[in-house]
């Protein structure tokens, strides 16, 4: 690539600096145009738009700097930010031509920029020189595109080469305690495009009836919000690895909230590989609480209590048994309003007037069966332990609130 000429060298020394100072104006003056021409980056979550626009700015300035040192060959630094974009933008799925054509409105932008320098500058200058400075600006632009598109190429062809079992056989070393192997922690986050030294969660959706996922493409739909995960199968549920990086959890939950066709659980966040192993068991303990078909998203800190029981079925089989003794013996009918009548009283921290509102039923009704719900199960609804007992009995007994059913 031939050096630009002193005079075009020297003009563009007059004319970038001042850009630096542009820089926010110009960068939204690129997002707009991008964003209003290129409906590919509507379709993607506030992640992506986010990234989209510290990127720009970015390389708006750089491609400045490279203006100003006269850099024919666009510059090493430009250049190497061009091939993390395009590789990073393969990795989220945003079609080529519309990441190119957002690194070539940036060539227009800044041009745009130099032309509006200039006239405020007055700066004296011929034709030939304007054009060759114009031509300067596309031929860095240029070079950055090129490397962007082989770079975006590249990554294309590796994801395209990590087939499912591949995946799979990375994501069960994750699950079955691999994380704290630095050696597998590199190659895995190689592999599957995922940082794993930071954030990370797991969650669990166990299958429908048919044996089929209840969280139906979450990876594609978490990336175009800007958010990397892994995803697979174990013991029979779908399982995922999901980086969070700066992210709130409950936003990423409401995400999966959206997508969420049965019950899913969800770890703690944890720090790096090495616990995941841990986060997995928590996300599974999590949607082991919830009932088949339910479409919710829960963590495992919303149903500890369920999960202890959960852990121990004979524990908890046994605590049913003994709080609610005789109860669970009577008709059906009967069974069912005083357990009701027990949840409700419960949930209402043992307010018979809020439990009789809840139950629409006068309060004395509620006296009444609580009075008999003491008879069957030998236990006082003024004592705070067998209050513990009961409510642990009900979530032992997947019973709930009628106005929670």
């Amino acid at each position: 690539m031939q050096p630009f000429r002193p005079e075009v060298a020297d003009r563009l020394a007059e004319l970038a600096p001042p850009l630096l100072g542009r820089l926010d104006a110009m960068t939204e003056r690129m997002v707009g145009l991008l964003e209003r021409s290129e409906s590919a980056y509507a379709e993607y979550g506030d992640g992506v738009r986010a990234e989209l626009r510290t990127s720009s700015r970015a390389n708006l300035e750089r491609g400045v700097r490279t203006l100003m040192s006269g850099a024919a060959d666009g510059g090493r630094g430009a250049l190497s930010a061009a091939r993390e974009v395009g590789r990073r933008r393969a990795a989220q799925g945003v079609p080529l031509e519309t990441v190119l054509r957002a690194y070539r409105l940036g060539g227009q932008v800044t041009f745009e920029a130099l032309l509006s320098a200039a006239r405020e500058a007055e700066i004296p200058g011929d034709a030939e020189v304007l054009l060759e400075v114009a031509g300067s600006v596309w031929q860095v632009n240029d070079l950055q595109c090129a490397a962007l598109a082989e770079s975006y190429r590249t990554e294309e062809r590796r994801l395209a080469g990590i087939d499912d079992q591949a995946r799979q056989q990375v994501l069960d070393g994750l699950l079955g305690g691999r994380g704290g192997d630095p050696v597998f922690v590199r190659s895995a986050s190689e592999l599957l495009a995922l940082p794993l030294e930071g954030r990370l969660f797991c969650a669990v959706a166990p299958p429908d009836e048919s044996g089929g996922p209840t969280l139906p493409g979450p990876g594609p739909r978490l990336l175009k919000r800007g958010v990397r995960s892994v995803w697979g199968w174990r013991s029979g549920a779908q399982v995922g690895v999901v980086a969070l990086g700066a992210r709130r959890l409950d936003e990423v939950l409401g995400w999966l909230q959206e997508l969420a066709e049965g019950p899913v659980g969800v770890s703690a966040v944890v720090e790096g590989a090495g616990e995941v192993a841990a986060a997995w068991r928590l996300a599974d303990t999590a949607a082991r609480t919830l009932p088949a078909g339910q479409p919710q998203v829960v963590t495992i800190d919303d149903r500890l209590p369920e999960a202890l029981l959960s852990s121990s079925p004979e524990i908890a089989g046994r605590l049913v048994a003994q709080a609610l003794g005789r109860l669970l013996e009577l008709p059906e009918d009967e069974r069912s309003v005083l357990l009701d009548t027990l949840a409700a009283f419960l949930a209402a921290d043992g307010s018979p007037t809020r439990a009789a509102d809840e139950l629409y039923c006068h309060r004395n009704t509620v006296m009444h069966r609580l009075r008999r719900i003491e008879q069957v199960t030998g236990r006082s609804v003024g004592d705070p332990r067998s209050r513990l007992l009961w409510q642990l009995a009900l979530l032992g007994t997947e019973r709930r609130r009628p106005a929670e059913s």
